[in-house]
């Protein structure tokens, strides 16, 4: 006699009414606002975790998710939620401004030994972060002569997880010479690995900028990079995390933005800086 496989269950229904209160809930957990245009992505990532977590209904799932005391499954729905796509020198113009330009005035007036903290947010998989790392070593002559801490967070537990162990894909080096490839990676069976001494150079952290709590951690940044972050939060939340970066930076730090961002659209607080050929922004230096 034949087996019947089992069919598999139906995804839980979500009301329109449902949806609107998750995205309401979300948005004021993180900052990140869904359009129109991501439901499908939003219910069909929603009903997986409600499947993932053995609840029958959405009802069920999100009186888990905001009543659940050490949080575990709100980390698994912002993992489930977020996109998270990079690879080694991605727009590396910046890159090349923080080795010409803004290092170089960032230390005009500061003795050698004393700390240059750099910030990348969202740092995904460590791409960002390992990839400053890099350019750092291969083109700023003084890199030996300060303390440079590098910090990389990310609101996603899993990515960061993956940064750390540094493993990354042909396709997340495809523009690395083989020069760089040589010199700070090894051959693994999934691609190459990020040689040790970076991987533990970096400072690797799960951090939701819409928490103040967890920012409080960050201060006296000099250098931030925050790419293609500031386009998922909508008008109020983008100026809260303006407000909160800036906050994290000493005065005269500098912030880079994604391509397609600009701070002049989200807030006056930060002053347009032209390195070279490329705009950063700068919170203003105290004057006495």
């Amino acid at each position: 006699m034949t087996a019947v496989p089992h069919a598999a269950a139906p995804p839980p229904v979500i009301s329109p009414t449902d949806y609107l209160k998750f995205c309401e809930f979300f948005y004021r957990k993180t900052g990140m606002m869904f359009s129109e245009a991501k439901t499908y992505f939003v219910e069909r990532r929603l009903q997986d975790r409600i499947l993932a977590t053995g609840n029958s209904s959405f009802r069920e799932y999100f009186t888990l998710v905001r009543f659940e005391l050490n949080g575990a499954e709100m980390q698994n729905l912002v993992n489930a939620m977020t996109v998270n796509e990079t690879y080694f020198y991605r727009e590396d113009y910046q890159f090349e401004a923080l080795v010409r330009h803004v290092l170089p005035e960032l230390t005009r007036h500061r003795a050698p030994g004393e700390p240059i903290r750099i910030w990348s947010l969202p740092c995904s998989t460590g791409e960002e972060p390992y990839s400053i790392a890099m350019q750092i070593l291969e083109h700023w002559p003084q890199a030996d002569a300060y303390d440079i801490q590098i910090f990389a967070s990310d609101i996603d537990s899993r990515v960061i997880a993956d940064a750390r162990t540094g493993i990354y894909s042909e396709r997340a080096v495809h523009r690395l010479s083989a020069q760089l490839k040589g010199k700070y990676f090894t051959p693994h069976a999934d691609g190459f690995r990020i040689c040790a001494p970076l991987r533990q150079s970096i400072d690797f952290s799960v951090v939701n900028i819409a928490d103040p709590a967890a920012m409080r951690r960050f201060r006296d940044m000099d250098v931030v990079f925050c790419r293609n972050m500031l386009i998922y939060f909508d008008d109020s939340s983008r100026r809260t995390a303006v407000e909160a970066l800036y906050d994290s930076m000493r005065p005269g730090g500098v912030i880079c933005l994604g391509h397609s961002e600009s701070m002049s659209r989200m807030s006056s607080m930060f002053e347009p800086r032209r390195y070279g050929s490329t705009i950063l922004y700068q919170r203003p230096a105290d004057h006495d």
